[in-house]
């Protein structure tokens, strides 16, 4: 039986992130679950759903990204209270523009019944963009 205490679920989302294990990425989301993400990005706003999760917010993201060069994702910290986990990573990449990509990135994930159920995630949207979508011009 898989273990569904939430900082277990979280870990075990960003372990199948790291290893592109896209059935595990699918699991661990709800089927009414969210992502929101804030500014004004190709990826902000709020994901409705695990197809819109996974396949527009996730899949949006990696769209930006070099799949030629090494894509990473390290939790730096984990803290969980209840159904709430807090989750600090670090990522990186280089994106389609050329330019690397290095974020600090923190996550508030709620998580019921052993599946993501909504995950809020704040990071610097400028380098997102300058680094992922902004033409250096």
């Amino acid at each position: 039986m898989t273990n569904t205490e939430p900082r277990v679920v979280v870990r075990r989302y960003f372990d199948a992130l790291a290893a592109g294990d896209q059935d595990v990425i699918w699991e661990s989301w709800a089927e009414d679950g969210s992502c929101w993400y804030g500014g004004d990005l190709p990826i902000s706003g709020t994901w409705q759903g695990r197809e819109g999760v996974i396949d527009g917010f996730l899949a949006t993201a990696f769209a930006h990204l070099d799949p030629d060069r090494e894509v990473g994702v390290r939790i730096t910290n984990v803290f969980g209270e209840g159904e709430q986990v807090l989750v600090e990573w670090d990522s990186w990449a280089t994106g389609r523009t050329g330019r690397p990509y290095q974020q600090k990135n923190i996550g508030v994930f709620t998580v019921r019944g052993g599946k993501i159920v909504e995950m809020r995630e704040y990071a610097d949207t400028q380098h997102w963009e300058r680094a992922l979508v902004a033409d250096p011009s």
